[in-house]
């Protein structure tokens, strides 16, 4: 951890001025005239995710004024943990009072590297905060980001369908939930046959990950996350480009897992389900179809447009199993279509939801947590277009319009009409470096979902 929760400050721990623009033009006439000097000289302004190292009359590292661009940001720290020289630092008074919580999560974020292959070349400089539950809530945030980035960065080769189910059963271990998992040809004994049919062309085994916790007087929350381990497009099979990140085709299984974790950690009311449908859609003889029609559990039966679009296919079990036990709500997170990137973007997952009210209180509060997420509509007039000749539902639209809503509107029909749902199409991934956001697989709505579900379930 990079993070240090004390009760008392050490002595030798530098102190970093924190400011904006408007509070460093406030503190400045008061600042030593050989600071206010150094700083001119250096062009310290206060902006945001800048720094200026002050020296001492010794020659060492005095302190360091740090910029940000307000005192709650959740990245506010996070351009200093890799920049900083090595060592111990604290927050100055004499600057901004930055949140404990923001301090704590902004540096744990920025501190992180995924080096599982290539040892970092060093460590990170460490950040002394006073102990407290803020604190330590930023500390339990980062942890959980922290943990989904590391899933979705490790190849596939490492991160197949058993050990993402190892890490759903560490995770139950930790905070004692049950765990369970169909796999193989089970899959088609308990009757969840679209996740057999997409994962049964790898080698290895395809699985349903189930993880349950929480006091069953309290409501049924059911939380699924798509987890393909690796995706090569199955028969229609990807270009070279569109297969290099597929290793992050479970980001929404990571995702979930994130969320899980700390909805257990912060001992929320709620009963739990996790499921993870998790598979490779590998190419092989007996690789699924186009044109293939699979029988689902609901008894719905999904003709194949092609077998590109199988994370709606694996999803399609999970829900109606996650349906079946009447939850107050259900939740999917899912790496799910190209097209909610075409229209959003990789930093803005699409949100789909029942209900126009939850929708547009989800989009306020990830605004307000900069943590994004943005509402689409399950418009269904285009529900034409997911209609099939020969089964019930086709997994692809009659053309490439609308494909984030196609794949919704497919997900709807395998839950009841009065089943309340949200679902979120996630890209999982940063794809350009900002502070605390490196290059690599991304922690998307786990902060705005927590504090959406804080506020339904501790509400009532």
């Amino acid at each position: 951890m990079s993070v240090e929760l004390k009760k008392s400050m050490p002595a030798k721990a530098l102190p970093i001025t924190v400011v904006d623009r408007a509070a460093f033009q406030a503190l400045a006439p008061s600042l030593p005239k050989a600071t206010r000097q150094w700083l001119a000289t250096v062009g310290f302004t206060g902006a945001a995710d800048t720094h200026a190292l002050l020296p001492g009359a010794d020659g060492r590292l005095a302190g360091v004024f740090a910029g940000v661009t307000h005192a709650a940001h959740p990245f506010s720290l996070s351009a200093l943990p890799l920049a900083l020289p090595e060592g111990l630092y604290r927050l100055d008074t004499a600057g901004l009072d930055l949140q404990p919580e923001a301090a704590a999560l902004s540096w744990e974020l920025g501190a992180y590297r995924f080096d599982l292959y290539k040892p970092a070349k060093r460590a990170p400089a460490t950040l002394v905060l006073k102990a407290g539950a803020d604190a330590e809530r930023g500390v339990a945030l980062a942890t959980a980001m922290n943990a989904t980035r590391d899933l979705v960065n490790t190849p596939a080769e490492h991160m197949g369908p058993a050990e993402l189910a190892g890490a759903a059963k560490a995770l139950a271990k930790q905070y004692g939930a049950s765990f369970k998992q169909v796999v193989g040809e089970a899959l088609l004994e308990q009757n969840f046959p679209s996740i057999h049919a997409v994962g049964r062309a790898s080698p290895r085994s395809p699985r349903l990950i189930e993880l349950q916790w929480g006091n069953p007087k309290h409501p049924r929350l059911a939380l699924i996350g798509k987890g393909v381990c690796f995706d090569s497009g199955g028969l229609n099979i990807k270009s070279g480009d569109g297969m290099r990140q597929m290793k992050k085709d479970m980001g929404g299984a990571a995702n979930a897992l994130g969320l899980a974790g700390l909805i257990m950690a912060f001992k929320l009311p709620v009963r739990l389900q996790l499921l993870i449908p998790a598979v490779e859609n590998a190419i092989s003889g007996n690789a699924f179809r186009p044109g293939d029609v699979i029988k689902t559990r609901k008894g719905l039966h999904v003709e194949i447009g092609n077998t590109d679009a199988e994370g709606r296919v694996i999803l399609s079990d999970a829900l109606a199993y996650a349906a079946e036990s009447k939850p107050d709500l259900v939740i999917d997170l899912a790496t799910l279509t190209g097209a909610a990137r075409i229209a959003l973007g990789g930093q803005l997952p699409a949100l789909f939801a029942k209900h126009m009210d939850i929708a547009r209180d989800l989009v306020d509060l990830g605004l307000k947590l900069h943590d994004p997420l943005w509402h689409m509509p399950l418009w269904a007039p285009y529900h034409a277009g997911i209609e099939s000749a020969v089964g019930d539902i086709v997994n692809t639209g009659k053309s490439a319009l609308a494909g984030a809503i196609n794949a919704a509107l497919f997900l709807e029909d395998f839950l009841p009409p009065e089943q309340d749902w949200l679902h979120v199409d996630m890209f999982a991934w940063n794809d350009s470096p900002r502070p605390g956001r490196p290059v690599g697989g991304e922690a998307q709505t786990i902060r705005t979902l927590l504090a959406y579900l804080e506020q339904r379930y501790s509400a009532a």
